[in-house]
């Protein structure tokens, strides 16, 4: 009998351990250990080459690693294979689509290989394809329909069996920005599902709107990972924060430049006839709250304090030292 990984309440349900991929002198996945939580819409992000492929590939048992431990549900990835196949939905980079085959079709056979049941399959490719909204397209032939459409059917594919994780790489690659929201949305409602998605991608976009944790890779190694607020503040340290007043700025940097974690306290051009100062501050949201309360507690009359908030590609560049490609 194959036993799972023993996991904490917080499980991940894919976790790597020092992962290690060379392919010759080449080293694409070196000592990478990423975590992603049950239920998580993980982003993994970086430039092309950086390893994202070769991770994904090992995740889902076709390539073996080099060296070091994965973990996909707890089933170990090279000594428990076939569990780690019932468990994931893969849709890789290049996916195979058979063109001579309906879109039903399509679908049936897939469900066959997953063993479904023949009698429960015309139910099962009926569901998939109002998931994806392709009833209308499901007596079409597969090669007439567009590359956004054969995507979204590559995603029902992946679905057939029910897996518990979808590991997708770069699900939007190529496609429109209408095919690109639509991918979005699918992956949305996968994780209202109650699916764990795990998905590639250099589209900062796509991993903006729908991501709730967030790894990004360079050159094989992991150079930050966490929610997409602690990456953003593991990356970029420093909080800047505009402070419009009505008068008495003098005093107000004075009282500010006093308080811990703050660095810098600088004025800006007015606005609108209203002072602005600046400031730079290394604190959590607490601490800013206490910024704003050092100035009310003097009666500094404060107009407007907003803080001024990186966008992820900011701090995925200043994170990859790459050219997003």
């Amino acid at each position: 009998m194959i036993e799972s990984r023993n996991m904490s309440s917080e499980e991940y349900v894919i976790e790597t351990f020092g992962l290690v991929k060379r392919y010759g002198k080449v080293l694409a996945v070196d000592d990478l250990s990423l975590q992603v939580p049950r239920g998580a819409v993980y982003g993994f992000v970086g430039p092309n080459g950086a390893g994202k492929t070769t991770t994904m590939r090992i995740l889902t048992t076709l390539i073996s690693p080099t060296a070091g431990e994965s973990y996909v549900t707890g089933y170990s990835v090279t000594e428990s294979p076939r569990e780690v196949r019932r468990a994931i939905g893969y849709m890789p980079d290049f996916f195979g689509v058979y063109d001579d085959m309906k879109v039903w079709e399509y679908l049936d056979f897939f469900a066959a290989c997953y063993e479904i049941p023949e009698r429960e399959r015309p139910a099962l490719v009926d569901d998939l394809l109002a998931l994806v909204d392709l009833t209308h397209r499901r007596d079409d032939m597969v090669e007439k329909l567009s590359r956004g459409m054969k995507q979204r059917l590559s995603l029902a594919r992946t679905l057939a069996h029910d897996p518990k994780v979808l590991i997708l790489d770069e699900p939007a690659s190529g496609l429109d920005p209408r095919a690109r929201i639509e991918i979005r949305e699918l992956l949305v409602e996968m994780a209202h599902m109650g699916k764990t998605i795990f998905f590639s991608s250099h589209i900062l976009a796509d991993v903006a709107e729908i991501c709730t944790h967030l790894g990004i890779i360079e050159t094989g190694k992991m150079v930050a990972q966490g929610t997409v607020e602690e990456i953003r503040r593991q990356l970029i340290p420093t909080r800047e924060i505009t402070i419009t007043l009505l008068d008495r700025v003098d005093e107000a940097k004075e009282a500010l430049a006093h308080i811990e974690g703050v660095t810098t306290v600088e004025n800006m051009p007015d606005e609108h006839g209203r002072k602005r100062i600046q400031v730079s501050f290394s604190g959590d949201d607490e601490g800013v709250s206490g910024l704003l309360q050092a100035l009310s507690s003097r009666g500094i009359p404060v107009v407007n304090f907003t803080e001024e908030t990186d966008d992820l590609e900011t701090v995925f560049m200043r994170a990859t030292k790459g050219i997003v490609s």
